[in-house]
């Protein structure tokens, strides 16, 4: 039943009788769902959120042993789909997951597929004029991951050598500028995912691996051998890493920043990065001992969507 047909009913109503009370709650109902946006109207339409996941991006987006998506930013999106749940009045709404990868997340999010990304994912201007991002939950460093032997310390030793990424990263970019701008004579490859990019280096494919350091730390942490891998020590960027949504959708992206930014201001994102960060990790119970940096702790002072790329 539409809204107006509801509202020409309700005013044949009088009194406060249930009657009155129902039609009330159906218009209060009506208007807010009107005014909610596209994105939670067919969330309050199919009494389901659609969280896009990364299925290798520990510790922010993976698979456990039981094939069920984990992570820090896991764990804050569920935190979200509390807050949509409270402004929908809708304790019954679920949530589905949908995989996505570098190269397929921006168009997921942007056709509908899935109502938000909670992954690994950089908020840069480039992206942000085909999606919206929510407050910085991480900001990672961007650095090289070498075989231990390989000699390479920082990008300057990476002439004649193959350097590999994730396909549809910002980091591909981000090298291709460096090995255009800095003259480092390197061949890039792509990888579909971060394990397959990783296994690169470790057969022998590819000399260097080039990533957000904490991705990179995960999956050194994870593999067989991990000190035979080394991380250099350059800063080659700062990346805020936020989950994303669709554009345009003010209604949608104020649940989603009121909830991050009440996480963040009332400490409860101490507890889940502690929980991520600095403690075993399933499957393999691996601790990154990685903690808190202070540029992270700085822009929690004062949560923002805004960044400065």
């Amino acid at each position: 039943m539409s809204a107006t047909r509801v509202m020409l009913r309700c005013k044949n109503k009088t009194g406060l009788n249930p009657a009155r009370l129902f039609c009330l709650g159906v218009l209060l109902l009506s208007s807010a769902i009107a005014s909610a946006g596209p994105t939670l109207d067919r969330i309050a339409k199919t009494g389901a959120v659609t969280i896009g996941y990364r299925d290798s991006s520990p510790p922010f987006s993976y698979l456990d042993e039981n094939n069920r998506p984990i992570g820090y930013s896991i764990d804050i999106c569920l935190k979200v789909v509390d807050a949509m749940k409270r402004e929908l009045k809708r304790s019954d709404l679920t949530v589905k997951y949908v995989p996505v990868s570098s190269s397929s997340r921006m168009k997921a999010v942007a056709s509908g597929e899935a109502d938000i990304e909670c992954g690994s994912t950089t908020s840069s201007a480039e992206r942000r004029k085909e999606v919206a991002f929510t407050i910085p939950t991480f900001l990672a460093v961007t650095r090289f991951l070498t075989r231990a032997d390989s000699g390479i310390k920082s990008m300057f030793d990476l002439n004649g050598k193959t350097v590999v990424t994730t396909k549809g990263t910002s980091s591909e970019k981000l090298f291709n500028d460096l090995n255009e701008g800095r003259g480092l004579g390197a061949k890039l490859v792509l990888a579909k995912d971060h394990n397959e990019s990783f296994s690169f280096v470790e057969g022998g494919k590819a000399d260097a691996f080039i990533m957000d350091d904490v991705l990179l730390y995960s999956l050194r942490a994870a593999s067989k051998n991990p000190n035979n891998y080394s991380i250099t020590r350059d800063t080659l960027t700062v990346e805020p890493l936020a989950m994303m949504m669709s554009k345009d959708d003010p209604a949608f992206k104020k649940v989603v920043d009121t909830e991050v930014a009440r996480i963040i201001t009332q400490g409860e994102i101490n507890a889940i990065y502690r929980k991520w960060f600095e403690s075993p990790i399933p499957p393999k119970q691996i601790n990154l001992q990685l903690q808190m940096g202070h540029l992270l702790r700085d822009s929690f002072k004062a949560p923002t969507d805004w960044v400065p790329n």
